[in-house]
């Protein structure tokens, strides 16, 4: 037999080695977390802090601590606004929810052709600024517009509807901005679902509204509730959709941070509302992983 003639490292061999190792990967992730002190943690803890601090007279704040800008968010005005920007994410997600889910579900059934090209037919939009997407809307919600016309020239309607600058516009804008976001995460969800599990309830006996309630919708539920999450925060801020198509007559708690930030200058109260949508979407996060028992969200990993 013949012995190895390979030599044996010595200890402080070893041990340089090791830590040439951990150097280079300390190197390697030390950008990553470079980025995100500098601009995640950075600037939440400037928002928490200026958050207390008091507002100057004209521009600016002054360094002194006070509550006033979270009791001030306790003014009923401020807490309808509240109100109503939660109404309209209900509603939102509930109606992204009844067209993203179907969607998914069976996007997901496709070949891997089809799946290649509805992949791609739901990105295109985003090719294109958000903005200038919305202005599309205008165009068909204004009156005597294509929406208009289709509808005279069907007899639906006798005379132009009065769709724009209404808080009916302002849900279809939410829902055509963020009904991908539920598609894709219940696809990521259906994708890995295992069909014959559907077709062994079948054979049980389970007639298809029930297979799919106790297997496919439970089993699809992870992608679902993050769907939720994705529809329902984001709807309650976006207020550029708002102002495009509800012409200031729906109020979001983003535009009172607009407001806040760009007209009132008051930097320490839209902080202090920034931090209540924070806490409020960390909330939703956290019934979101106990819920559906799951770490990272559906459709974005």
């Amino acid at each position: 037999m013949k012995l190895d003639d390979t030599p044996v490292p010595l200890p402080w061999q070893r041990r340089e080695k090791r830590f040439s190792h951990n150097g280079k990967f300390i190197l390697t992730v030390l950008p990553l977390y470079i980025f995100t002190l500098a601009f995640v943690a950075g600037p939440l803890v400037y928002m928490f802090i200026l958050s207390f601090l008091q507002r100057a007279e004209v521009w600016g704040v002054i360094g002194k601590f006070t509550l006033k800008n979270y009791t001030d968010i306790l003014d009923p005005v401020y807490l309808k606004t509240f109100w109503e920007s939660i109404k309209l994410a209900v509603l939102t997600t509930a109606l992204t929810i009844l067209i993203g889910y179907p969607f998914g579900y069976f996007m997901a059934k496709l070949s891997a052709k089809w799946k290649s090209r509805m992949m791609l037919f739901l990105m295109i939009p985003f090719w294109t600024s958000s903005l200038i997407r919305l202005y599309g809307w205008i165009i068909i919600f204004r009156a005597n517009g294509p929406l208009d016309k289709a509808l005279m020239f069907l007899h639906i309607t006798d005379a132009p509807l009065k769709l724009l600058y209404t808080y009916a516009a302002v849900v279809v804008g939410m829902v055509y901005a963020l009904v991908p976001f539920m598609i894709f995460s219940v696809y990521s969800s259906a994708e890995k679902l295992d069909w014959s599990l559907i077709e062994a309830a079948r054979d049980l006996g389970a007639n298809p509204m029930q297979a799919f309630l106790t297997v496919s919708l439970k089993l699809t539920l992870p992608g679902l509730l993050s769907g939720v999450v994705l529809t329902f925060i984001p709807s309650m801020g976006l207020f550029f959709i708002a102002d495009i198509l509800g012409g200031n007559k729906v109020v979001l708690v983003g535009n009172v941070i607009q407001e806040q930030l760009m007209k009132a200058h008051n930097w320490p109260f839209a902080a202090a509302l920034a931090v209540v949508l924070t806490i409020l979407t960390s909330v939703m996060i956290y019934l979101y992983r106990r819920l559906a028992k799951v770490k990272d969200l559906e459709g974005l990993v």
